[in-house]
Parts: C-alpha cells; structure tokens; sequence
C-alpha cells in the first residue's frame, strides 16, 4: 500500500491515467496501485479511501485510450459528459480521458481497462451518449466484462492485480486482448439499446466483414470495395466519414495487426509474413511497421525464434538430450 499522496498520484499518472484532484486526502492516505498489460490493453487495479476527485478536461492527445471502469468493492458516483453512474460492486462505465470528470465514493477497489479507442471502432456520437452512464454488471454482456476484471485484477494487498493476465506469449496476449474488447464492445453497444441500426449502420457492417474476410488479397483496395457494393467511392468514403478510420487506414491496421500476431507466433521471415498480407514491399512494410508500433518487425521474428530455441533446449533436456562428457 502507498501511504503518500504524492507517491500515488506519480504512480497513478505512469499508469496512463490523467491526474486527479482529491478534495479528500489526508495524513492519514493510504492507497493501492498495480498495473499489467495485455497486448494493447493496460489493466490497473485501484484499492483506494473515501474520495471526492475532479479530473479536467484534457488535450486531445491524452485521448488515444478510452477507460473502462468496473468496480470490484464500494460504491462510486461518476458525472461526465451527459451521463451520472451510482455504480455498485461488479458496476462499470465507460470514461473518456479528455473530458471532465467528477466522482465521489467509499473506500473501494476498482479496475480500469484502458482500451485503444481504434480498437473500439465507436463512432463519436456513441461516445457521447455512452460516457458516465451506468452498465450492469450483474446481468447480460455487462456480467461477462466484469468477471474478467474480477478474475485479471484482485486486491492490490493480496497480490499483484492482473496476475492472472501474465504468462502469455506476445502472440496469445494479442489474440486474448481482442477477445476482451470484442467483450467490452458487446457490453457498451448492448447498452445503447436495441434500437434498430440505420441503413449506413448496417451497410458499413457488411463491408467491414467483407474487408475482413479479404485482408490478404494484395487487390483490396477502396475502388473494389465500392464496386462489390455497387456504390461510387465518394459513396464508401462517405459511410466512413464519422469512423475512428477511413477505409484505406482499416484495412491497413487489420493486415499489420495481423502481421504482427503472426510474427510472434510463427517465426516466418517478414518478407514472407508481409507478402501474405497484402504488403509486397518489405521495406515499405518494414518503415510502416515501426511507425506504427515503435520497434522493428524483424525484432519479433527473433524474438520467436529465441523462445523456440529455449523451449527446445528445455525438452532434449527433459527427454535425456543433455548428457555429461567423462
């Protein structure tokens, strides 16, 4: 447990989330902080007193994450955007960085995903009526998110939180993080009700399974995705124009997402990874790559292949392979 104000808020900020000013700390503070990653998700469990924080509104570059809160112990009164959450335990909400937020609560323990907002792939106007409002999380898609925060995250003086989230290679942590937002994207879009999506909602669906179900054709480019459709290209540019990503910018996230995992679990060589998937430049690939992610492509295929050779290693040992000389 961190006993100093300052300590927590230093720790709090290298965690990812935006300081906050708490009206109530004293002497006598005392906190609970611990974080892991998931592939592109960061899990941080909070055991913290009685609060009443503000947090302002912030740049738009403290935006590329949103932040799901779910609550494990106590309760909490959250007000941002239009939306006022009394979240009890299991409880969770949908934050956004950049904007004000106010809360009360008890003492409480609580986890936050931090959640590329790419990865959620939510339009702006749902955002707007998602923040701050309350999803259950004893019933329905809701439940499923917050016994996953229960089991990744326990009390930060028990063990470390999100111990249950390590142990996985990079490849399995990329594959696992997708199935945790595919989650959370169930929970958020079943709460803006069963309303019936628009005409563009529901077109704008089947070509992102069709892109999807095309990524490692080199051809699938916005010209052929219109015409499958019959619609001009002004027409697709158009349906896309309120999305995180045009369609250009999708499709290339989803094949390097794809190269990615692939290069951690197969140990192919980049030329050969990046060929599968619609990139027939490796150089190109390769700048793309690091611009995008911050490393090289090549240092995952070495990566892979190292841990093969351990493993390796580790079974001719296990079977007799190791042997003394005399």
């Amino acid at each position: 447990m961190i006993g100093d104000l300052d300590t927590f808020r230093d720790e709090l900020a290298a965690s990812g989330i935006p300081p906050l000013a708490n009206r109530m700390a004293g002497a006598d503070f005392r906190a609970g902080i611990a974080t892991r990653d998931l592939g592109p998700l960061r899990m941080i469990s909070l055991d913290t007193p009685a609060s009443a924080c503000v947090g302002r509104e912030r740049d738009a570059r403290d935006g590329t994450n949103l932040a799901v809160k779910v609550m494990m112990r106590g309760r909490t009164r959250i007000e941002q955007g239009n939306g006022a959450a009394d979240l009890g335990p299991a409880d969770l909400v949908l934050l956004d960085p950049t904007r004000t937020v106010r809360f009360e609560s008890t003492a409480s323990a609580h986890v936050t995903i931090l959640v590329p907002r790419r990865e959620l792939r939510i339009r702006p106007d749902q955002i707007d009526r998602l923040v701050g409002v309350r999803i259950d999380g004893g019933h329905g898609p809701g439940a499923l998110v917050s016994a996953l925060a229960r089991n990744a995250a326990v009390s930060t003086s028990a063990r470390s939180a999100a111990q249950a989230v390590t142990g996985f290679r990079a490849g399995e942590a990329l594959r696992s993080a997708a199935a945790v937002v595919e989650l959370i994207a169930v929970a958020l879009e079943a709460r803006l009700g069963d309303e019936r999506p628009a005409p563009d909602e529901r077109l704008r669906d089947r070509i992102v399974g069709y892109i999807e179900a095309r990524l490692a054709d080199p051809d699938l480019t916005p010209p052929g995705i219109a015409a499958a459709h019959h619609m001009s290209v002004r027409r697709l540019h158009k349906l896309f124009e309120d999305q995180p990503l045009t369609v250009a910018a999708l499709i290339r996230h989803r094949r390097l997402e794809h190269c990615r995992a692939e290069l951690v679990a197969s140990g192919r060589t980049v030329t050969a990874v990046a060929a599968r998937w619609g990139f027939p430049d490796p150089t190109h690939f390769s700048k793309l790559f690091k611009s995008t992610y911050g490393y090289n492509a090549r240092a995952l295929v070495t990566n892979s292949r190292a841990r093969t050779t351990r493993t390796g290693t580790a079974g001719a040992e296990q079977d007799g392979g190791h042997h003394s000389t005399a």
